[in-house]
């Protein structure tokens, strides 16, 4: 069991972080009919929305891609702001799809971002006490470090649906505004749905995680 354990906790991210940079990389190649680079197609959407106030602006690194509700920016990796790629559009849309998403309160992308101070100090503090409760064999500190770990999980389950929809949104901006063509949209959701299994795989992983504490937790219970 411990062996099936570890090679899907290990082999589930790897595979989908090789699934999306394959994926990306290679329409990253390919060129839209309409040409235009990864801002026009975040700015052009912006505007069709009324969001005229939130700022398109290029980020270091790959897939760096982000959009900040904070300050209202929606941050482009480099290759994707200045180029026009298939991949490029997808991914611009893509972060668009959460700035539409904060204008309408979507309702959980507010859960999410209520829940990001409690996954912070989760993801800290969890393992602290879980080692201590192992090592000591406290199935209080254990408890506790299972308590802080499945709040890190129920962010992570909470982040599945925000994805999923922003890509969502992201499709029907590209296909409504005509930045992709019939042939063009297969590829570009070939893209979204390889980024979204990177969060599929990490939320996987959290709930087998929090699954193997519970049962240790048990046992130890069971040892008193």
């Amino acid at each position: 069991m411990y062996i099936v354990y570890f090679a899907i906790i290990m082999l589930l991210p790897l595979y989908a972080q090789m699934k999306v940079k394959g994926t990306y990389k290679k329409f990253a190649k390919q060129r839209t009919m309409k040409g235009q680079t990864g801002a026009e197609v975040a700015r052009a959407i912006l505007d069709a929305n009324g969001l005229y106030d939130v700022r398109v602006v290029p980020t270091q690194g790959v897939l760096s891609d982000h959009y900040n509700p904070a300050t209202k920016t929606v941050a482009l990796s480099e290759s994707n702001f200045y180029e026009a790629s298939v991949a490029g559009a997808a991914v611009a849309a893509h972060e668009v799809g959460h700035a539409i998403q904060h204008k309408e309160a979507y309702s959980m992308l507010t859960l999410r971002s209520k829940l990001v101070p409690v996954a912070n100090i989760s993801s800290n503090m969890s393992w602290i006490f879980v080692m201590i409760g192992i090592f000591a064999s406290s199935t209080n500190f254990l408890l506790l470090g299972i308590i802080l770990l499945a709040a890190g999980v129920v962010f992570q389950l909470v982040t599945l649906p925000v994805e999923f929809d922003a890509s969502k949104r992201a499709l029907v901006q590209m296909n409504s505004l005509g930045i992709v063509t019939n042939e063009e949209e297969r590829p570009a959701r070939k893209v979204l749905s390889a980024a979204a299994l990177t969060y599929v795989a990490a939320a996987a992983v959290a709930v087998l995680e929090l699954l193997r504490l519970v049962l240790i937790f048990t046992n130890m219970r069971s040892d008193d």
